[in-house]
């Protein structure tokens, strides 16, 4: 569905492409009240819509709906945007549209959320973004509670309860070069340098250790047996497990 050419009456394989100068001619024409300019630079932003949408691809959504609640985000960037800030009106625009998109998305989730909690949630988004105009940076989450007088764990559990999940491949920015995914931002915990250089130490280490060990070892810590178990896989004592095991532990230490 996402292919096909005409979405919501709009032919997207003619969609206009506006330069930089040309945008910023209309800006100066829309700041004037010049009705037929704001609808060529709309017209002209579409494909901003199209870029977006693709990435809702997978939610099973009408793709007429989707540009449609697009498009009123891509409305609501053109009425907020100050060009004397020096950033591209994509850069801006693209997450007020995906923010809308979500937004129409949670509204239609069929996991019902409260609507006391989504009421919450809307009032506390509303103050967000009016604060960080105001301040010129994102308020902290004591502050939004403060402003909407209510505790700061409500605020926390309305916000928590709205949002979707996304997938790791969801690129987070994208503008005239390499998009930047979520992934990409998400550090990874067990595969850092020291865990790296560890598993090498007890390769190593483990090389050393006679058959016997090496595989008591293995069954005991890799597996997850117990040394009952272990007895009773190799054929010997628990007592002799025991011992082996801290033989081989002993030498893995020493070797380390």
């Amino acid at each position: 569905m996402i292919n096909k050419v005409e979405i919501s009456g709009v032919n997207t394989s003619k969609l206009p492409l506006l330069s930089n100068d040309e945008k910023q001619v209309l800006f100066e024409r829309i700041k004037n009240g010049d009705a037929d300019a704001r609808q060529e630079f709309i017209n002209g932003n579409l494909r901003l819509v199209l870029s977006v949408i693709k990435r809702f691809n997978n939610r099973g959504e009408n793709i007429d709906d989707l540009f449609q609640v697009g498009c009123v985000g891509l409305i609501k960037a053109l009425d907020n945007f100050n060009s004397e800030l020096g950033v591209k009106f994509s850069t801006y625009a693209v997450p007020m549209i995906i923010g809308e998109i979500r937004r129409y998305l949670r509204d239609n989730n069929s996991i019902r959320v409260s609507r006391s909690i989504r009421d919450i949630a809307y009032k506390a988004l509303a103050v967000k973004e009016r604060l960080t105009a105001d301040n010129s940076k994102e308020p902290t989450v004591m502050e939004i509670a403060k402003e909407l007088g209510l505790p700061k764990e409500d605020v926390v559990l309305a916000l928590d309860a709205i949002l979707d999940p996304i997938s790791l491949y969801e690129p987070v920015y994208h503008d005239d070069g390499d998009a930047i995914f979520v992934m990409d931002q998400v550090k990874d915990e067990k595969n850092i340098d020291d865990k790296w250089l560890e598993n090498i130490y007890i390769k190593e280490a483990m090389g050393r250790l006679s058959h016997r060990e090496k595989h008591i070892i293995n069954l005991r810590f890799f597996e997850g047996k117990t040394q009952m178990e272990v007895a009773g896989e190799i054929g010997i004592s628990q007592a002799q497990v025991s011992r082996l095991e801290k033989n081989a532990l002993s030498h893995i230490k020493k070797h380390m």
